[in-house]
């Protein structure tokens, strides 16, 4: 079963305002590979994990029915209520037990959700789900993140990364998926014709309110809210002060580019 991180309504709703979507070169890089595979055009596209809808919006732009699929109703409670396309729908259900009859789906997606999966039992439902010819994009951002803004780019990701080496703390075990550039989620595929990209940048832009946004959404700060409220509001209030003194600017509002790297894995059954 996966691994329930994200139930909490007020988690949901943090996390629906301030995760970004697929970056630019992570879509070109996956849609490259299914036009590549000749995947494209597809039916009927899966979105795994899509918690409130990020990556699922970017996917019913290209195909003609998408799906997403979540095991916390507060999330998909976030996405439908957020995103209305007529191509497009959400379903309450484990990754590891997707409601879709064999060979029915042509591709299958997970966006920053894969290492919250039961690893072995996705594969196989994957491989039961995916019509033969049908592929799989399963990407993350990493933990190797910038910020830049004017001549103070450097101070400003020291900020950054002082906080987030704080909360990584608190991080669950199954984030090592994503410290190791999910390599063991890459040799896990059972596909023999797929390879993993572990070099993807791109630039995001966001807010200061934004980038502050992105630490409160993830897991480990929620964990770290739950042991010590206190101390947790308090670091992300000081980095927050730390981060527009450095700027010079009052703004929470302030615009600045914020880089993520993404690691993919990409496989054709």
């Amino acid at each position: 079963m996966s691994t329930q991180m994200f139930e909490g309504r007020g988690h949901a709703a943090v996390y629906q305002k301030y995760r970004f979507a697929p970056g630019k070169e992570l879509q070109q890089t996956i849609l490259a590979y299914l036009q590549e595979k000749k995947a494209i055009p597809a039916e009927l596209v899966v979105d795994v994990g899509c918690g409130s809808g990020q990556g699922t919006q970017f996917l019913a732009e290209h195909f003609k029915k998408v799906v997403g699929t979540d095991i916390s109703e507060a999330q998909i409670q976030e996405a439908r209520g957020t995103l209305s396309r007529p191509n497009l729908s959400f379903l309450v259900c484990p990754a590891e037990e997707l409601p879709f009859q064999d060979a029915s789906v042509d591709v299958l997606t997970s966006f920053t959700a894969a290492h919250w999966f039961d690893m072995e039992k996705f594969m196989k439902e994957a491989n039961r789900v995916l019509r033969p010819g049908g592929c799989v994009a399963l990407s993350t951002y990493t933990v190797d993140m910038s910020l830049c803004y004017g001549d103070c780019s450097q101070k400003l990701t020291k900020i950054f990364r002082e906080c987030w080496d704080t909360i990584l703390k608190y991080s669950h075990n199954r984030l090592k998926f994503v410290l190791e550039n999910y390599k063991e989620i890459f040799e896990a595929l059972p596909f023999p014709d797929k390879k993993r990209i572990t070099d993807i940048y791109d630039k995001i832009p966001m807010t200061v309110e934004g980038v502050v946004g992105y630490m409160e959404s993830a897991s480990p700060y929620q964990t770290f809210m739950k042991e010590d409220p206190e101390a947790a509001k308090s670091l992300l209030q000081e980095t927050e002060k730390r981060m527009l003194e450095t700027m010079g600017v009052s703004s929470r509002e302030t615009p600045v580019e914020f880089w993520v790297r993404h690691v993919c894995v990409l496989g054709c059954k």
